[in-house]
């Protein structure tokens, strides 16, 4: 969980980078010293929410993944007993 938190963070940070590099600006000048923390926060926040958005389509995934594993197991319960009733048809017929 916070591994993702921590690695959107150092995406923010790496984005802030990459800004001041095509800027040619300086990487650690005084007055935008407050836009680091605000990047990593932007960053974080979208990892928090990505790992929401996770959580919730693995939950889709194994409700979907149940389901179809009941109605696999109600269609074997289904065909044994079909095959059971017409291998009893046919024995009775031959007797």
């Amino acid at each position: 969980m916070v591994h993702k938190v921590l690695f959107w963070s150092g995406f923010g940070l790496a984005v802030r980078f990459w800004q001041l590099g095509i800027e040619m600006r300086p990487f650690f000048n005084k007055e935008s010293l407050w836009a680091y923390p605000v990047f990593a926060g932007a960053g974080a926040s979208f990892g928090y929410w990505m790992m929401g958005v996770e959580q919730r389509q693995l939950k889709i995934l194994a409700d979907r993944r149940d389901g179809l594993l009941e109605k696999r197991r109600r269609r074997a319960e289904r065909e044994a007993a079909a095959a059971k009733a017409e291998e009893a048809g046919v024995l009775a017929s031959t007797s």
